[in-house]
């Protein structure tokens, strides 16, 4: 008996073509999964092996085969492949232009396989290449790039440094990779941040040879009669130093802000301007410079470096954080 149904509603439509379409999906994540485990690595091996040396003899001594074993698996690759891959050419093997074609593609993906593999061993430093991005200030950057610098190079010849100019210290930027490591006076970042103090430092007062404060005591007057730098990327002319000389009734005089400190030191260098810099700067550029203890007490910066904890078990970025605590840290 024939039975007429209503007409189904969209929603009803909508169910039935949610199941149909779970049930495609399902089906195809299953054909992808298995069609997967169907692929025998070891033919890619081999195949590598093959367009490598061309010989079957040669290619089973390389991964310590028989040559009829050899022979049997470059039958399965042409049946793969549906292609020879190889042929007869005089006492060599001569590869067809698909095996050409596919040949470079093949060793890197077994390259990678063997990478992925591989248990893990200890850091080649000879052979590592690696771009590693630091983001630090110009002045820290001047401070310990060369020693830095000469440190990797001994040890790791193919490893590129890159510095970053300082900017928003974002946590994204370390997140994603860009920024292998911050560096500098770092303020909060939160919890997903690794943080290590390097070494914590003091201001400093900075001259020209043979300003009038190079010689004798500098006393807060002498020093505040002067005219100053300000140091600041917010570009602001008051801060720390000026709440300590206010609380002895004396002011400074604020003629030029800048935000770099290498700038400040140079300005220092070339007129009667007075710097006021950490003393690790003042003493990594100290060429025509007279440096001097402030006359008013002023608290100490403390220099840390900041990473991704996705990085914290990797080798080689821990051997750069290890070299970046032998350059920076003081004694």
């Amino acid at each position: 008996m024939l039975r007429f149904m209503a007409t189904p509603s969209k929603i009803d439509v909508a169910r039935t073509m949610g199941g149909l379409y779970v049930c495609i999906q399902c089906n195809l994540s299953k054909y992808i999964f298995t069609t997967m485990q169907s692929i025998d690595l070891n033919l890619l091996v081999a195949l590598d092996a093959l367009l490598t040396d061309r010989s079957v003899t040669k290619a089973a001594e390389r991964l310590n085969l028989s040559p009829p074993a050899i022979s049997r698996t470059l039958g399965r690759i042409r049946h793969v492949f549906k292609d020879p891959i190889l042929v007869r050419a005089g006492r060599n093997m001569a590869p067809t232009p698909r095996a050409e074609e596919i040949r470079e593609d093949v060793h890197r993906v077994v390259e990678l396989a063997r990478a992925l593999m591989r248990q893990e061993s200890d850091l080649d430093l000879v052979h590592l290449e690696r771009v590693f991005t630091v983001r630090t200030s110009d002045a820290l950057t001047l401070m310990l790039a060369p020693r830095l610098m000469a440190l990797i190079r001994a040890s790791a010849p193919g490893v590129q440094l890159r510095f970053a100019p300082e900017g928003e210290e974002d946590v994204e930027a370390l997140r994603d990779g860009r920024i292998d490591i911050d560096v500098g006076v770092i303020g909060e970042m939160g919890p997903e941040v690794r943080l290590q103090a390097l070494f914590r430092d003091h201001y400093v007062g900075v001259v020209r040879k043979g300003h009038p404060l190079a010689q004798g005591p500098v006393t807060p007057e002498r020093f505040a009669a002067c005219e100053h730098i300000a140091v600041s990327r917010r570009g602001r002319g008051y801060g720390p130093i000026d709440v300590q000389l206010e609380a002895l009734g004396l002011s400074r005089a604020v003629v030029v802000i800048t935000a770099s400190v290498p700038e400040a030191l140079m300005l220092a260098a070339s007129s009667d301007l007075v710097a006021s810099v950490p003393e690790g700067f003042a003493n990594a550029i100290q060429q025509g410079l007279c440096v001097f203890p402030l006359p008013v007490q002023t608290d100490s910066i403390t220099i840390s470096q900041a990473w991704h904890p996705r990085f914290e078990a990797d080798k080689a970025h821990k051997w750069l954080r290890a070299c970046l605590r032998q350059v920076l840290a003081k004694d």
